[in-house]
């Protein structure tokens, strides 16, 4: 899934590909962005918002081969998403550099960012996460039925209630507690406002619950 909207991310937070779960990139930004891993997230590595998105060329990945350019080509002509490439350039890849700034500059019109380690992949994230908050914010502001609503970090005790429904993961459960507010709110909910957040078959699992 590499559409906008396939994967909605709440709002400050991360959703990070299960594959990169331990990680160094992934230890680097435990405690500094709220990061979410989920399976299923296909080409992408990470969902900065509903619109940015970061594929992660790793050295291992530049040396190992041509597979990490099907990747990209696949995103390009499958996503309507804001694809950030964020390749690994060391003394072993730098080499392989000038023919991955070809394909992904001039060849798909992405955006390329070079780092020399997975630690400094990790910094940059958390740059660009603060940047799409800020979008974000600025496109509530200008929405006047979302500038009412300040999105607010949910209580873990309530988050780990929310997840006890059939369906809902941590992602659903943010989303829904940001949306609704409290455990009350969300039980009286009707299946079209539900349906606004987590689509259909989950809205019709939480109704029934």
């Amino acid at each position: 899934p590499v559409t906008a909207g396939s994967v909605v991310v709440p709002y400050g937070h991360v959703v990070g590909n299960e594959k990169w779960r331990g990680s160094e990139v992934a230890q680097k930004l435990q405690g500094k962005v709220r990061l979410i891993f989920e399976d299923g997230l296909g080409l992408v590595d990470f969902h900065l918002s509903n619109r940015t998105c970061i594929l992660l060329i790793s050295e291992a990945d530049l040396v190992a081969g041509d597979e990490f350019k099907r990747r990209l080509v696949k995103f390009r002509n499958a996503s309507s998403l804001r694809g950030i490439v964020i390749v690994e350039k060391t003394q072993i890849s730098d080499q392989y550099y000038l023919g991955v700034q070809k394909l992904v500059v001039l060849e798909l019109g992405m955006v390329l960012l070079p780092v020399a380690n997975q630690g400094e992949a990790s910094q940059l994230i958390i740059q660009l996460v603060s940047f799409c908050v800020r979008e974000q914010s600025r496109d509530r502001g200008a929405n006047p039925f979302l500038g009412k609503r300040r999105a607010r970090p949910a209580e873990p005790a309530v988050l780990q209630a929310a997840q006890h429904i059939p369906g809902v993961g941590k992602t659903k459960a943010l989303l829904l507690l940001q949306r609704f507010g409290s455990i009350h709110r969300l039980c009286n909910a009707s299946i079209p406002e539900l349906e606004q957040v987590v689509g259909q078959t989950a809205a019709q699992q939480i109704y029934t619950f």
